[in-house]
């Protein structure tokens, strides 16, 4: 086995079920036509993962924006109730427009509930394991923008989405790979045992995944990259420069740290490949990765052994109590 063709396998297992993304895109095309036809509603935007193409297995949530008239709704926007108004709004419109008991459009959404910025529509059955909402946030564009409605602070606050919609869409338009390699990158980060958002390693693979001719150079020079942007202590912010740090509570030290495995793995996975040891290369992709990249083996068919750690692990000054 090359390891372009371990990549192109792993790819497949990142990749989710392609009958659970046209559900996906039915959801959010049911949205549209419920929603576009509304008297107060001039469009209803994708966004999200699926919007950027870099959803990953399995999907969750599939996110759009129903940007409102702000003629219809003169008191949103202003700071205080109208943001928790703004959210009670859209989730009683989706409940006449959509909810199981009487919607007029469709009777498909059995509960909707209103979170920070968007309400979170129910679709399937409790306990499908299955199971991924449609999340619908109210806004208005303003200077460029969107402004949105944030319940907790009681504020209505700018946000960019398409922003990172767009400079994914270019980047994969210049290297057919990029998405897919994003879903690469976000199912290693799913499979640490610390909390890191995956808008975090969409963001840091907008800045440090280079357009390569292939996965496995693209893929080692990010872990590179990335290692030395967090480890020099560098934290991942909106790349719009509108929103701030992406996730303030991550622990920077272990995903330092985590990176620097990775990179140290996939270093010595593209030595061992420019040395013509496919085998040895994927066994250290299997490092990075996990169980789930493909495992080379050996001529009587029997898997190989697990690659050797490249090294100790880098102590770190923690507090001891």
């Amino acid at each position: 086995m090359s390891v372009a063709t371990a990549f192109a396998a792993f790819q497949q297992i990142v990749n989710a079920d392609i009958e659970d993304v046209r559900e996906a895109r039915a959801r959010r095309d049911l949205f549209k036509k419920a929603f576009l036809p509304e008297p107060d509603i001039l469009e209803v935007v994708p966004s999200g993962s699926l919007a950027r193409g870099t959803h990953k297995e399995p999907i969750h949530d599939v996110d759009v924006i129903l940007i409102f008239d702000p003629v219809k709704h003169p008191g949103w926007g202003e700071p205080g109730q109208s943001a928790a108004d703004a959210l009670d709004y859209t989730r009683a419109r989706v409940n006449a427009l959509l909810g199981t008991t009487n919607g007029t459009v469709e009777t498909a959404v059995r509960l909707a509930r209103w979170r920070n910025h968007a309400v979170k529509c129910f679709i399937d059955a409790p306990n499908d394991p299955n199971e991924f909402t449609v999340d619908a946030m109210p806004a208005f564009r303003r200077d460029g923008m969107l402004f949105i409605p944030e319940a907790k602070s009681e504020e209505w606050v700018y946000c960019h989405p398409e922003y990172l919609i767009a400079e994914t869409a270019a980047r994969h338009a210049e290297w057919n790979k990029f998405a897919g390699t994003v879903r690469m990158l976000k199912k290693w980060a799913a499979d640490q045992d610390i909390k890191i958002k995956s808008l975090v390693m969409e963001v840091l693979a907008l800045q440090h995944l280079p357009l390569a001719s292939t996965q496995s150079a693209a893929v080692k020079q990010f872990f590179v990259s990335a290692s030395y942007f967090i480890d020099g202590g560098s934290e991942v912010t909106d790349p719009a420069n509108i929103c701030g740090p992406i996730q303030s509570d991550l622990d920077y030290s272990e995903f330092a740290a985590r990176l620097a495995d990775a990179r140290d793995n996939a270093v010595a996975a593209a030595q061992a490949q420019g040395n013509n040891d496919a085998n040895s290369a994927i066994l250290h992709w299997g490092a990075v990765f996990g169980s789930d990249f493909p495992a080379p083996t050996a001529s009587d068919g029997s898997p190989l052994p697990a690659a050797a750690p490249v090294g100790p692990r880098p102590v770190k000054d923690t507090p001891q109590g």
